[in-house]
């Protein structure tokens, strides 16, 4: 049976007494726009750009360039940038390089880039972490959170459930990717991910 967490999410943000900070792994500008819209109003937002898996190295600066042009804009969101380490994503992924887009090696993905995240919350004292995965209508919600929970109870670490894709999250990531001119890519990130949708 699935689990519905928009409800764990807004359970949580119901019960906050004040606003808290979150450190929130972002994927790209695009899918960051709605989910920063829509968790401004209750948590300080800073945005961590941790992607070892996008390649070539050229897309990856590509897509933080634009990650920090709408940081730019919006105002009132901190950003946190890191070096590109494509060989974590490798080492992470080995062995599932034949998966389909969905199967382990995106699960092997988002744990390497989530724990990534969690650690630099606890180290900086951040009071959440999260993620921007969840508002993508191509990635498991289900998955993600499950690995968010998992990665919380091992480090001890607020994890921040969302399916940020309900509620039009999605939909609104578009339209305010039109809005601010956001380049947006036409694979998830990882060669293999490149591959397959060149083979479609």
């Amino acid at each position: 049976m699935k689990t519905n967490y928009d409800l764990i999410y807004q359970d949580i943000i119901s019960k906050l007494d004040h606003k808290p900070s979150v450190l929130l792994h972002s994927c790209c500008g695009p899918c960051s726009s709605s989910v920063i819209d829509t968790l401004k109003d209750y948590f300080n937002i800073t945005i961590y750009y941790y992607n070892p898996n996008v390649e070539p190295k050229e897309e990856y600066e590509k897509r933080k360039k634009e990650q920090i042009r709408l940081i730019n804009e919006l105002g009132n969101v901190n950003y946190i940038d890191c070096d590109y380490d494509n060989e974590a994503f490798l080492e992470a992924s080995k062995g599932y390089e034949k998966e389909k887009e969905g199967g382990l090696r995106c699960s092997k993905c988002f744990y390497l880039r989530m724990k990534n995240t969690a650690l630099k919350a606890k180290k900086n004292n951040f009071e959440y972490f999260g993620t921007t995965l969840t508002v993508s209508p191509h990635k498991n919600s289900q998955i993600i959170n499950e690995i968010g929970k998992e990665i919380s109870e091992e480090l001890d670490v607020k994890y921040l459930f969302s399916d940020f894709k309900k509620h039009n999250g999605y939909l609104k990531s578009i339209e305010l990717s039109k809005k601010y001119n956001l380049y947006r890519q036409d694979y998830c990130g990882c060669h293999y991910s490149n591959w397959h949708n060149i083979e479609e």
